[in-house]
C-alpha cells in the first residue's frame, strides 16, 4: 500500500533571527505563541511584519518561531513579481546568493541583504515514513496528487527525513492554487525509472533529444 502524503500550503511567512526580531520590536520583546503548526516545533506567532520590495509590499505576514540563525523570507513566484525581487528557488536555510527585501516592523526596520527565498517543494517525514516509502533524506522524487479532477505530477520533490518531522508535503500558494480544490488533498510518491530518483529537467531535455526511458 503506497504512502499517502497529506499536502499543505506553505502561504508566504518569515522566519527571524533573534537579533532582527529585536530591532523590528525592541529590545525587550519576545515571541507571542498563538497556534501550532503541523512540524513540531513549530509554531505561528502573534507578531506581524511588512515585506516591502522595489515595486510593492505585503502587510500583516506571520513571523513563525522559534528563532532562526538567520533571517529568511518565504514566499511564492507571484508574491515575488508583486514586490518586484527575482524569484530563486531554494531549500529552506539556503539562503546564500538570494535576493533581499526591507522588513518593517512596529520598532523599526531591517534592509535585509539576502533571504528571500520560493521554497522548493518538499516531503517532511520521519525515518520510519522513508522506510515505508523507500526513499532516503535528499532523495528527488515524483508526487502524483489525488484532488478530483484537478490531478497532477509534481516532479523535483525534495525528501527531508528527521525524527522530529511529521508526515506532509510543503507547497506554495501557486502550486496549491493549480490542483487543491478540497479540504485535504493528498498525494502519493509516483515510482517512475525502476523506482530511481530522476530530475524532471533532465527527462524533458533527454525527451527532446530523443532518448525514451
Amino acid at each position: 500500500m503506497r504512502l499517502k502524503i497529506p499536502i499543505e500550503t506553505s502561504a508566504r511567512h518569515i522566519h527571524v533571527s533573534q537579533k532582527d526580531f529585536e530591532i523590528l520590536f525592541g529590545s525587550e520583546a519576545k515571541l507571542t505563541y498563538t497556534k501550532e503548526l503541523s512540524q513540531p516545533g513549530q509554531y505561528a506567532c502573534q507578531q506581524r511584519l511588512t515585506v516591502a520590495g522595489p515595486k510593492g509590499r505585503f502587510e500583516h505576514v506571520v513571523i513563525l518561531g522559534p528563532f532562526r540563525p538567520d533571517t529568511q523570507v518565504e514566499v511564492s513566484v507571484t508574491d515575488a513579481r508583486k514586490l518586484g525581487i527575482p524569484s530563486v528557488i531554494r531549500q529552506s536555510g539556503d539562503i546564500e546568493g538570494t535576493p533581499g527585501c526591507t522588513l518593517i516592523g512596529s520598532c523599526g526596520k531591517i534592509e535585509l541583504k539576502q533571504g528571500v527565498i520560493v521554497a522548493k517543494r518538499h516531503i517532511h517525514m520521519a525515518p520510519i515514513d522513508a522506510l515505508r516509502a523507500h526513499v532516503k533524506d535528499g532523495d528527488i522524487v515524483f508526487v502524483i496528487t489525488t484532488s478530483y479532477e484537478r490531478s497532477l505530477i509534481f516532479s523535483d520533490v525534495v525528501v527531508r527525513v528527521s525524527p522530529s518531522f511529521r508526515l506532509a508535503m510543503h507547497v506554495d500558494t501557486d502550486e496549491a492554487n493549480a490542483f487543491a480544490n478540497e479540504n485535504n488533498p493528498t498525494g502519493v510518491i509516483l515510482k517512475l525509472f525502476d523506482g530511481h530518483t530522476y530530475s524532471l529537467q533532465t527527462w524533458a531535455e533527454e525527451l527532446q533529444s530523443g532518448i525514451n526511458r
